[in-house]
């Protein structure tokens, strides 16, 4: 990608006109295709999104109390929520990747795009603050930060409290399995209350697979 295309990019997808484009080429570049890649940019720009939106739920709803608030920045800046981000914006047509990294899949990982996500969002408060980091932000997540009336509750602790409230042995995660790469693993996970009722579920991490388990166990228990 020429200099050009990569700021026009920028621009387009995350509304502020880059003053120093190495930054953003360094968090598009996955660890395969060099070490001069995201994961340092990912640290800050995980920070930087914690903040931002932390202060944009504090404002949309003053009535919540604390827990309700945590719960809704969960899933805001979860991988998969991060990921879903990048994909809206292009961010996997604009990846340098490893041949091997390339033919594992890379380009459409959550780990990676959330991953990578997290570092333009480092790249931009380097290059830019945090005013059109926050812009960024709050135009890429959208209506993602409002389309639940409620507080959603993690299956996790669903699980957990529905375990406790029909006396039941509380939730034991044990991993199946785990395949695939590094860069794009595949965990197997399954959840059970002791004897009564147990199911499996995969996701690209450990605490992806141990959710979608406990949201497949508690419409079984449910239904």
């Amino acid at each position: 990608m020429t200099d050009a295309p990569l700021a026009a990019w920028i621009a387009a997808s995350l509304g502020y006109a880059p003053a120093d484009l190495a930054p953003y080429d360094r968090a598009l570049t996955h660890g395969s295709q060099a070490s001069d890649n995201y994961e340092r940019l990912e640290f800050l720009g995980d920070r930087v999104l914690g903040l931002v939106m932390a202060e944009w739920l504090f404002e949309l709803f003053p009535n919540e109390a604390e827990g309700a608030l945590s719960k809704r920045q969960h899933m805001l800046v979860s991988g998969a929520t991060c990921a879903d981000v990048a994909r809206s914006l292009g961010v996997p047509a604009h990846l340098r990747l490893g041949k091997q990294a390339r033919d594992a899949g890379a380009s459409d990982s959550d780990n990676v795009l959330g991953d990578v996500m997290e570092a333009l969002i480092g790249a931009l408060y380097l290059d830019g603050g945090l005013a059109p980091a926050r812009a960024a932000i709050r135009k890429g997540w959208g209506q993602r930060v409002t389309e639940q009336r409620k507080a959603p509750q993690h299956p996790k602790s669903e699980l957990l409290e529905w375990a406790a409230a029909n006396r039941r042995k509380p939730p034991a995660y044990t991993i199946l399995d785990r395949s695939g790469p590094d860069h794009a693993p595949r965990f197997t996970i399954r959840v059970a209350l002791g004897d009564y009722a147990e199911a499996s579920a995969e996701g690209a991490s450990k605490q992806e697979a141990e959710t979608a388990a406990a949201a497949a166990l508690l419409a079984k228990v449910k239904a």
